[in-house]
């Protein structure tokens, strides 16, 4: 199927699913109860997404100071990201992916399903065509001075 037609059927179906739980939740337990508990998941998820992204740029300094690259931590902080703006817009549905997003482990899991899916994960040493490893790899630079010896 069209990448194209895909991301539009997500854009409308999305909202309108939303809406479609929202009005059914509301005609069970009530209008109010329903807003509240909204209001509730943006509050709780943003509180939990400013935990969570201080302890991912903690990481991200660790291995800066190791003179590793922090590949595996960015992705980590853009996927708590899509899980804050998840947890912002006003529904069930959004709210779960965004909880979801928010567990450490499945985030993971994610984001190695993203990597494998996508097939590269920037240019790599085979180049931009390479396969991607299922885990991020780790490289470590070893600083040194050589010289040409005549045999």
């Amino acid at each position: 199927m069209n990448p194209g037609i895909i991301f539009l059927l997500i854009l409308v179906g999305a909202p309108l699913l939303e809406l479609y739980v929202l009005i059914e939740v509301g005609s069970e337990i009530g209008a109010l109860p329903t807003i509240l508990i909204s209001v509730f998941t943006a509050v709780l998820g943003a509180s939990l997404v400013r935990i969570q992204g201080v302890s991912v740029l903690l990481r991200v300094q660790k291995t800066l100071a190791r003179g590793e690259v922090p590949a595996l931590e960015m992705l980590e902080g853009a996927f708590l990201m899509m899980a804050g703006i998840m947890l912002l817009f006003p529904g069930f549905i959004t709210d779960a992916i965004g909880f979801l997003l928010l567990v450490p482990p499945l985030r993971r899991k994610f984001i190695l399903a993203v990597i494998k899916r996508s097939g590269t994960m920037g240019p790599g040493p085979g180049g931009p065509s390479a396969p991607a490893e299922t885990e991020v790899r780790r490289i470590r630079v070893i600083e040194g001075e050589y010289r040409h010896e005549d045999d």
